[in-house]
């Protein structure tokens, strides 16, 4: 009388939403859709548990949860790599008033 192991729609949910954050990581927008997944992989994976392997995607939970994290990695690292630009940048302009030479 035991159900039918089925695939979790959430798992698939985690995975899509990972890989959106991988994907625009770089331009700093994927940290919104890569929390989500890590947000939504927790109740996800606590779901799977709780079913006692009747509801299979653990799989989709982890690539999604590396996709994840990988995001938000590269989005810390364009951010990091634009503040040492910025920085580089203010360092190589002049920084004061411009006086002629022979000005007291």
């Amino acid at each position: 009388m035991d159900p039918d192991p089925e695939p979790s729609s959430k798992a698939r949910a985690v995975f899509a939403l990972g890989l959106v954050g991988f994907l625009t990581g770089v331009f700093v927008g994927g940290v919104i859709p890569a929390t989500v997944a890590l947000v939504l992989s927790r109740q996800t994976a606590r779901q799977a548990y709780e079913a006692k392997g009747y509801l299979t995607g653990s799989a989709w939970i982890r690539r999604g949860r590396r996709l994840a994290w990988a995001g938000i990695v590269l989005a810390l690292t364009s951010l990091v790599v634009a503040s040492i630009a910025g920085l580089l940048h203010l360092a190589g302009a002049p920084g004061g008033p411009d006086f002629s030479p022979g000005t007291d």
